[in-house]
């Protein structure tokens, strides 16, 4: 499974804007839950970590802050623009860049001790089954016991706010992205998946027809957001 070509060329058109957007979009919030995330994360300990669809690196690059000695951290991108900012940026030494594609990571099975990823799991999600191969593809790369850390953007449990999260994406997060990045598709993108995604519920069960166990969420902002954290 490959994500498609659209997709790769929107996020390589956004690549310069792409934190900066982010950060006014969510007031920055996303900063604060991308290193809340990656604080749970990082306590699963172990020494090979993989950051998946890492983008601009923002999380491996909060994982590498947390991380102890020995601990060596891949960062997989399928675009060359956006992973040239996380060297652009000065990256750790136990940070590595890698160019692939999240469907078909170029690594042994189980091969990390943990797998993380940040507000791009809504790009895996063309149809229900397509999620669930991706989600199968980052089982068979963890170990036996390895945890899945998976923040994402979610859908509120009260109709009102869900309601009202729907109406911003779609009157600020669109034109305002536009506005911002001067990608046009980029952000009439990113507004129609954000609404399509799965509840955290919905999203567990997936997990679990995946391959993982023990699956735990914790929403943020009345549920706009969710992490969820699975284990092997």
């Amino acid at each position: 499974m490959t994500i498609r070509k659209g997709v790769q060329k929107i996020y390589t058109e956004v690549a310069n804007t792409y934190e900066l957007v982010n950060h006014v979009l969510t007031l920055g919030l996303d900063i604060r839950w991308r290193k809340k995330t990656a604080r749970i994360a990082a306590q699963k300990g172990g020494n090979l970590w993989l950051d998946v669809c890492s983008g601009t690196g923002e999380m491996a690059q909060n994982l590498a802050a947390l991380s102890g000695e020995g601990v060596k951290i891949f960062a997989v991108d399928f675009s060359f623009p956006m992973l040239k900012r996380v060297t652009e940026k000065g990256t750790a030494s136990n940070l590595f860049p890698v160019i692939a594609e999240a469907g078909i990571l170029p690594f042994p099975d189980e091969s990390f001790d943990l797998l993380t990823i940040s507000f791009a799991t809504r790009n895996l999600n063309p149809r229900r089954e397509h999620l669930e191969s991706y989600m199968e593809e980052f089982s068979r790369t963890l170990k036996p016991g390895g945890y899945f850390v998976n923040l994402e953007t979610s859908q509120p449990s009260a109709k009102m706010i869900r309601q009202f999260f729907h109406i911003y994406v779609k009157w600020i997060v669109k034109p305002l992205g536009w506005i911002l990045s001067g990608s046009k598709a980029g952000y009439s993108y990113l507004s129609f998946t954000i609404p399509r995604f799965y509840a955290p519920d919905e999203f567990a069960q997936i997990l679990c027809q995946s391959g993982f166990s023990e699956v735990e969420y914790r929403r943020f902002l009345f549920g706009v957001s969710a992490m969820h954290v699975a284990k092997k």
